[in-house]
């Protein structure tokens, strides 16, 4: 994308998060793999900023099995001590545990429910929430569908969901469409929020 179109200014300089916010961020993610591979990554950012997170996606995707959620949940306490080694990812034990504990309760939700994705929607009545923010800092850490998700996700046994990594995990994943209605990709996304 050309470097003078008008972006939410979150992303700023950087070629790597300008990209994240062009092709990925509010795009909606239905995807029960491609859900689960953003709630892990939206957990491993919990302290840290994103854009530490996005330049170790791609040590992510190896080490943690490309977010194969069956793969995941059958770590032995020996592959999490050898994870807990790899200078790739963040490093952190309750972390790298807690993907662990989320590969299950995600198995947990699809058996129980049919799909990830469906689950995480209902949240939203299926459907995008459309704002209109002017400017970054009206935009909520979180808000009542986060809270109520984090609640649900917690009941289910999921770690690292708080309502702000829920929130973050929203837009994300184009559950809301959070882009400030002076960046470019704004209009696209209202649109298609619209169907």
């Amino acid at each position: 994308m050309p470097p003078d179109l008008q972006r939410c200014t979150w992303c700023g300089e950087d070629p790597l998060y300008q990209a994240y916010h062009d092709e990925e961020w509010g795009m909606a993610v239905r995807d029960d793999r491609k859900l689960f591979e953003f709630l892990l990554l939206e957990g491993a950012q919990a302290g840290l900023s994103w854009i530490t997170i996005l330049r170790k996606r791609e040590n992510y995707r190896k080490a943690y099995d490309g977010f194969d959620p069956e793969r995941i949940a059958r770590w032995r306490p020996a592959r999490i001590e050898k994870l807990l080694k790899n200078e790739g990812i963040v490093r952190n034990r309750l972390k790298v545990e807690g993907a662990r504990r989320n590969a299950r309760a995600f198995l947990d939700v699809v058996e129980s429910d049919g799909s990830f994705g469906e689950f995480l929607w209902d949240f939203v009545d299926g459907r995008t929430i459309r704002n209109e923010w002017s400017s970054l800092k009206k935009v909520p850490a979180e808000t009542e569908e986060s809270r109520t998700m984090s609640r649900e996700l917690k009941r289910r046994g999921f770690t690292f969901v708080g309502p702000t990594i829920c929130y973050a995990f929203m837009q994300a994943v184009g559950m809301v469409n959070d882009h400030t209605v002076d960046c470019y990709r704004w209009k696209p996304l209202d649109r298609a929020a619209r169907g």
